[in-house]
């Protein structure tokens, strides 16, 4: 694996303004062919960064370094690239789903990529990839989308504004009262009913819902409320101020192979909603991924049994192209 920091310097923003000395943090695993074609964009998920995708890669695994060039990108906001944690902005501007593709087009053209076999994600990660699917800032031959979607749902939308409004109520940037209580809100969204009525719990080294709750707050305890804040807006902003034509527009220009794998019990990103977006994309096919994990069904090296389903999904996406 090699880790890198790309300067974009003054980076325009799809809002309007721009992020000043915005930089890309990015890893990469693998050698680009000479034709620059052999190239998969992972871009992060909320809370996420590069490293958070090592389970799908390696000999052996989804992502096979010896065949393809991995790229897994850090999205700006997320306290690995420029973020308020990071770039001393404030304020800090909002970073939209668009801004973030774009800037991901710019480092992989200086990396020497010409087209990309799949872009592919979860949750967030999935959000992006759809964007890239549908605006191709560089050609794309496929993609993938775990348990995420194009748009925000209404569930997922009232989900997200209340854990801005939690976030309102810090005091600063560290304020450990509030960070632990946004965990705790999370952790209540993050899995199914059944899983946390004792479905699983102890797959995941749980013995019973308090600890996991507890994991939740210290987890998100020593995080950075601003970036936390930065990475929700890019979130729930993904086509907000769009009308409906111009989302059905968007979801018709995903003609390529796409996978979408939304989670049998996922609360925010919800099969509903990821059947109607893959109803509208002429490439799209749905395959639910059957878990009592809700959301965290699809992160990367959570439980074998979803993983071995995800590896199976992204074999045969690039066996496609």
């Amino acid at each position: 694996m090699h880790v890198a920091r790309e300067a974009l310097g003054r980076w325009p923003l799809e809002q309007g303004g721009h992020l000043a000395g915005a930089e890309l943090a990015y890893a990469t695993w693998g050698e680009l062919d000479a034709a620059g074609s052999n190239a998969i964009l992972l871009p992060s998920y909320f809370t996420g960064t590069h490293e958070s995708y090592r389970p799908w890669i390696g000999p052996g695994r989804a992502l096979d370094p010896g065949r393809w060039f991995v790229v897994a990108v850090d999205m700006l906001g997320n306290g690995v690239s420029t973020s308020p944690s990071t770039g001393g902005l404030t304020p800090f501007p909002v970073i939209t789903v668009l801004d973030q593709v774009r800037a991901q087009a710019e480092l992989l053209r200086r990396l020497g990529v010409r087209s990309l076999a799949m872009v592919g994600g979860w949750s967030m990660g999935a959000m992006q990839a759809l964007r890239w699917a549908a605006e191709r800032p560089l050609p794309v031959r496929s993609a993938f989308s775990l348990c995420g979607s194009l748009t925000c749902g209404p569930v997922n939308t009232v989900f997200l504004d209340g854990l801005v409004d939690v976030l309102g109520c810090a005091r600063a940037d560290h304020d450990e009262t509030t960070l632990r209580a946004f965990g705790s809100m999370y952790a209540g969204w993050a899995y199914s009913a059944e899983f946390l009525a004792g479905d699983g719990l102890a797959d995941l080294g749980y013995r019973d819902v308090g600890q996991l709750v507890d994991d939740w707050r210290a987890d998100h305890a020593a995080m950075h409320a601003g970036d936390l804040r930065s990475m929700l807006h890019t979130w729930r902003d993904s086509y907000r101020g769009y009308d409906d034509a111009a989302v059905d527009e968007a979801l018709s220009r995903i003609d390529i192979p796409t996978i979408v794998m939304p989670g049998s019990t996922d609360a925010y990103f919800t099969v509903d909603h990821a059947v109607d977006e893959a109803a509208r994309m002429p490439g799209a096919r749905v395959r639910v991924l059957e878990s009592t994990l809700g959301h965290i069904a699809g992160r990367p090296g959570v439980r074998s049994a979803e993983d071995s389903v995800v590896t199976a999904a992204m074999v045969e996406l690039l066996e496609s192209v």
